[in-house]
């Protein structure tokens, strides 16, 4: 049980933080009640495994009730409390939190004579200024877009803001009410504050997290030759094979990400590893990596580049690990007490994902039959995990990868209400696969908006679009169940 306490705990600690640096913003009510709140299914479901055990499942009805009333207590705790913005604010689709500054910046009225630069920097040809607006956090230049090529209209006034104010403001482009393209100037925290891009990327820090996080991930490598039973008493550096592995596809991962931003010219900081101490249960090492991207995305086609690259760079990574991982793995007789879950890796069950049936039929071939379980050889267990991140990150949820890809295709409000449709799907598809309940329940706590890019307005490509639905069905063979009709022409039923 040590292990659900130590994954409740780290679960808690998440969302508080979430709660404080997201939520609280926009709300007066408290952060330890919308937190309390938030966890309450959690600790409900710890009781509910310390009373009538782990293997006893709580009733889906039952499960899935509690999410919805917890759910919508927080929501409307957060509506309760909620910080007005000032009046007029709400006719504006632009956030508060368009660029998040390091530490608050305080925007002024701009002087008559600013005010008049500002007024030449638009011409009438590309983009008609009607009105001027001044908000807490930014400038509003509201008019009319003249230009056919809204890129065309972008480049021209951005030109004109720098020659005029220098790096003193991001131009934002973004669509407002009745499709009606506005400009937002929002102060540069970067010039205020001098950072350079030395400051942001952190190599002392992603240095130590790298380290540590080998530590953790050879040692859990240890922990599975155990536990798959391919050598019963392991020494520490037998990890090693598994270790460079799973690392290896979050470096090739977060290294494609951390490129792009280069190539754009967008501040960001190396790959941060999150190290965590392998338990018997789950031996896994790491939670993953990630950059932190610390200055805005100049358009949606960097947008678009930014959450794509990395993630077929990884899954390109990943599904070589899982297919020769595979061809090392042991098929097995399921045992007759079986409780299957996606992390059992001395006894997986494929038929939980059509990607993960498919490449091991395709490995071990007639010896994969029905009531079989494969005994996962490490290398296979860390092209499993990185599957399983890469369809996490592949949700069309807020800054996630996927969430990046629809907001930069479909555009900011449209790519948010097809995130909301997908928590609520995936919290659906949870009731007959419980194995996606905690994947379902982290997508709740991240916002279903990002960010907008700097030019929010121009369209992606048609080739980006079709390969970002390319992405999208990939995420869906990989968290879908086989269905009987593929199980039977693959003879496992």
């Amino acid at each position: 049980m040590l292990w659900l306490f130590l994954l409740v705990a780290l679960l808690g600690f998440f969302c508080y933080f979430f709660i404080v640096e997201r939520v609280r913003v926009v709300t007066r009510t408290s952060p330890l009640l919308l937190w309390v709140v938030v966890m309450m299914p959690a600790f409900c479901l710890t009781a509910w495994a310390l009373v009538f055990g782990i293997r006893v499942p709580m009733p889906p009805a039952l499960g899935f009730g509690m999410f919805i009333g917890f759910f919508v207590l927080y929501l409307y705790l957060i509506q309760r409390g909620r910080i007005e913005p000032p009046p007029g604010e709400e006719s504006s689709p632009i956030e508060p939190t368009v660029i998040r500054p390091v530490e608050p910046v305080v925007v002024r009225s701009l002087s008559t004579e600013d005010e008049e630069k500002l007024r030449n920097c638009f011409p009438w040809e590309s983009y008609y200024l009607s009105q001027i607006e001044y908000r807490p956090q930014a400038v509003i230049c509201r008019g009319n877009l003249r230009s056919q090529s809204s890129e065309a209209a972008y480049k021209t006034v951005q030109t004109k803001i720098h020659e005029a104010f220098d790096d003193r403001f991001f131009l934002v482009f973004q669509e407002g009410l009745h499709e009606k393209p506005f400009f937002a100037l929002v102060p540069n925290p970067q010039t205020a504050l001098r950072i350079t891009p030395e400051m942001m990327r952190r190599p002392g820090q992603a240095l130590l997290l790298l380290l540590t996080t080998s530590v953790s991930s050879i040692w859990s490598g240890q922990l599975l030759l155990a536990q798959v039973g391919i050598n019963s008493s392991p020494a520490f550096w037998d990890g090693v094979p598994y270790a460079l592995a799973l690392m290896g596809f979050f470096l090739v991962r977060e290294g494609g990400h951390y490129w792009t931003t280069v190539r754009y010219k967008i501040l960001a900081t190396l790959p941060y590893f999150i190290p965590i101490v392998p338990l018997p249960q789950l031996p896994i090492g790491t939670l993953g990596a990630f950059i932190q991207i610390r200055a805005p995305i100049p358009n949606r086609k960097a947008l678009f580049d930014v959450g794509v690259v990395g993630s077929v760079m990884g899954l390109v990574i990943a599904v070589a690990l899982l297919a020769v991982g595979l061809s090392m793995s042991q098929v097995i007789p399921q045992p007759p007490v079986f409780r299957p879950s996606v992390f059992k890796f001395e006894g997986m069950l494929p038929q939980y994902s059509i990607a993960l049936l498919l490449m091991a039929k395709a490995a071990l071939g007639s010896a994969l039959v029905s009531k079989s379980v494969i005994a996962l050889h490490p290398i296979a267990v860390a092209g499993w995990l990185g599957m399983l991140f890469t369809a996490f990150n592949l949700m069309p949820v807020g800054q996630l990868d996927g969430g990046r890809m629809v907001h930069a295709i479909f555009g900011q409000r449209q790519g948010a209400a097809i995130g909301q449709v997908a928590r609520l799907a995936l919290l659906s598809l949870s009731l007959v696969q419980p194995h996606l309940l905690l994947l379902a329940v982290l997508l709740f706590f991240l916002p279903t908006m990002d960010e907008p890019a700097l030019n929010d307005v121009t369209p992606l490509d048609n080739g980006r679009d079709a390969l970002g639905l390319v992405m999208l069905g990939v995420l869906l063979i990989i968290i879908v169940p086989a269905p009987k009709v593929l199980l039977g022409a693959l003879g496992l039923n």
